[in-house]
């Protein structure tokens, strides 16, 4: 598994260091399929807690698999700890759900498909009316993948929406969470 560590406003000992990757070698023993790791420890002041350590792992694995936890604590190791716990429990959820689904596809999909999947738009007044830009902008690699998979992938980042290419269809497609708990498909069609 390819490591990468990255620290913000701060440094990272040698000791810290060896303590990270020690730590994440070991879920490899719960899930063999990781190739890369990517670490990113950020050092902060904050007025009423005083030095806090931030730490966002991102595990990515075969067949398009992505894992990722944050964890803040006023000690570097007690983070790590933390994230460690939040990634070992989203790699057995993962491997019990597909030890559970195996190599069977549902042919029935259980999702809902909104009949207007776009939200309403807010109405401002002129005086709450502030000029929006983007902030982030992000690129990712669309991988095929059934719908099952997509809302798994979802609820392991921790995201309330997902794009992915549909492995039937091939085409893009968007998975939601609805505010009921239930899930939304919006499959985009070309005019």
């Amino acid at each position: 598994m390819e490591l990468t560590i990255k620290a913000r406003h701060g440094k990272i000992t040698e000791n810290q260091r060896q303590h990270i990757e020690e730590k994440l070698n070991r879920l490899g023993r719960y899930l063999d399929q990781l190739t890369s790791a990517s670490i990113e420890v950020t050092t902060e002041q904050q007025r009423n807690a005083g030095e806090v350590h931030r730490v966002q792992v991102t595990l990515v694995g075969e067949h398009g698999v992505i894992l990722r936890a944050e964890e803040q604590a006023s000690e570097l190791y007690t983070a790590v700890d933390a994230v460690l716990a939040i990634l070992q429990r989203q790699i057995t959820r993962y491997k019990e759900k597909s030890w559970r689904r195996g190599k069977l596809r549902r042919q029935d999909d259980r999702f809902i498909e909104p009949e207007s999947a776009a939200p309403s738009a807010p109405a401002y007044s002129e005086d709450e009316t502030q000029e929006r830009h983007i902030t982030r902008t992000k690129a990712f690699t669309l991988r095929p993948m059934f719908t099952d998979d997509a809302v798994e992938q979802m609820e392991l980042l921790g995201h309330t929406f997902f794009v992915f290419q549909d492995a039937e269809s091939q085409r893009v497609s968007i998975i939601y969470r609805r505010r009921d708990g239930n899930y939304g498909l919006i499959v985009p069609q070309a005019v």
